[in-house]
């Protein structure tokens, strides 16, 4: 019975895992986008604009600079928690697993 939870815990473990793989996934595309936007304005004068839903607005170069800096560091704080995250599931999955291997080692004597 106890073997059933933890291979129930596994397989819940496993989805939150994959989950977290496409969240991370998001964030480093959404993380390239950003640093490639601060790369384009470092080498654009001084007219830029942004897109804010659905205009175009023309803002200030600093201002929008400041802006993608920030996004950057958020979406990097935001990756290496869900790597954290990742890392953390992954440990508890191959725990589990051992503990089933130790368990039919035990019943197999």
């Amino acid at each position: 019975m106890e073997q059933n939870k933890r291979i129930q815990e596994i397989r819940l473990l496993e989805n939150s895992l994959q989950n977290l793989l496409m969240q991370r996934q998001v964030f480093q595309i959404e993380f390239a986008e950003t640093d490639s936007a601060l790369n384009q304005l470092e080498s654009s004068g001084d007219e830029v604009f942004k897109i804010v839903g659905q205009l175009m607005i023309k803002t200030g170069r600093e201002k929008a600079k400041d802006e993608l800096a920030n996004k950057k560091k958020v979406l990097e704080l935001r990756i290496k928690s869900v790597e954290k995250q990742e890392s953390s599931f992954t440990e508890r999955i191959e725990s589990l697993k051992k503990e089933i291997l130790r368990e039919n080692k035990k019943s197999a004597k």
